[in-house]
């Protein structure tokens, strides 16, 4: 009986987590506008973090936020893409993405044939998912670890989704 190391257990644990994240994280709309406040949500996040991020939210190739602050460079930009191509195709995060890899032993270019210098199994985009009409895009954010990257997008959605569902 084959025995589960425990990188593996904490990688299926965090593969868990993840699914359950993009389950819960479900927006009841989504507009322009809704963009605009959850990126502005996002920077104010990074600015009372101390941090320095690209933030870029966007519906299949059209960008409806970009905010690159002080810090980033062009290089943050071409990561957004590669992690936001990753999420519109597969429609899940590209951390779980990752994850999922890493226990497998796969890449992106071995499992879906997709281009490394296209699409990108790190951390820091989050499908963007409507009730009842599935994944319609991708908030991003880079400039901090893979992990990082992940738990601020989250954290922000799930305080946006919250503070949004009564209005």
């Amino acid at each position: 009986m084959d025995q589960i190391s425990n990188k593996d257990k904490n990688l299926m644990d965090q593969i868990e987590s993840i699914k359950a994240e993009e389950l819960d994280l479900i927006f009841s709309e989504f507009s322009h506008e809704t963009a605009i406040n959850l990126g502005y949500a996002l920077h104010e996040k990074a600015k009372n973090l101390g941090v320095s991020v690209t933030i870029d939210i966007r519906k299949g190739d059209h960008i409806l936020f970009h905010l690159a602050m002080e810090g980033t460079s062009p290089n943050n930009d071409r990561w957004v893409k590669r992690k936001s191509n990753t999420v519109q195709f597969l429609h899940m995060s590209s951390y779980l993405t990752g994850l999922e890899n890493i226990l497998s032993g796969e890449t992106l270019a071995s499992r879906h044939y997709l281009d490394p210098m296209e699409y990108a199994e790190h951390g820091g985009s989050f499908p963007l998912t409507v009730k009842g009409a599935g994944v319609i895009g991708a908030v991003t954010v880079s400039g901090l670890p893979q992990k990082k990257d992940h738990e601020l997008v989250v954290g922000v959605l799930r305080s946006f989704i919250a503070d949004n569902s009564n209005s």
